[in-house]
């Protein structure tokens, strides 16, 4: 009998934990209308299964709030002497994010967590529309609302997707093995 009550609970965790990216998607959806004010903000539906890269070229060239088009869009992610391309996401953290580095380059220390991933604070939150995912080297994620992760490994938890690194070459080098400083600027 207690088998049989584990296993139904065990299936009803899982639905719900597979359900929820679509709650939070409607969640994001009312939090960007009410941040974005008056701007249209568009939001692609994302799922564990969707990764920033497998998007169509309709939604890849989708207008943001402030009117570029996110295919044409490029952000640089400075490690010392070692300065990268970035694509960022079509969503609303990632416009928040491009927002903040309209008026000034965002430098942050990140410290390296578990041999696959740097982590720093924002200072402020962005939008958050986490959906459980398995990172890759080069994903640009936010954490908790108001951490940047950059991996250079893989990971699997909730994250927001902000961004990708277009050239993996010299990445891992470049975060090395401690703690980093990393300036994102737009292009």
């Amino acid at each position: 009998m207690k088998t049989k009550l584990s296993l139904i609970l065990s299936c009803i965790l899982c639905i719900m934990m597979l359900t929820s990216c679509g709650s939070e998607q409607q969640n994001t959806e009312q939090t960007v209308n009410t941040y974005a004010s008056s701007k249209s903000v568009s939001l692609q539906t994302q799922t564990a299964e969707t990764f920033p890269n497998q998007t169509s070229a309709a939604q890849n060239t989708e207008n943001t709030a402030d009117g570029k088009e996110n295919a044409a869009m490029k952000m640089n992610v400075q490690i010392g002497n070692s300065t990268f391309t970035a694509s960022p996401e079509n969503n609303a953290a990632a416009d928040a994010l491009v927002k903040m580095m309209e008026s000034a380059p965002l430098t942050i220390k990140m410290n390296d967590y578990g041999g696959f991933e740097k982590v720093g604070s924002l200072g402020t939150s962005l939008p958050v529309s986490d959906c459980h995912t398995t990172t890759q080297a080069g994903d640009i994620v936010l954490y908790q609302g108001n951490q940047i992760v950059i991996f250079y490994g893989s990971n699997s938890w909730s994250y927001t997707r902000l961004g990708k690194i277009d050239d993996l070459n010299g990445w891992e080098k470049a975060l090395g093995s401690g703690d980093v400083t990393v300036t994102f600027s737009l292009q």
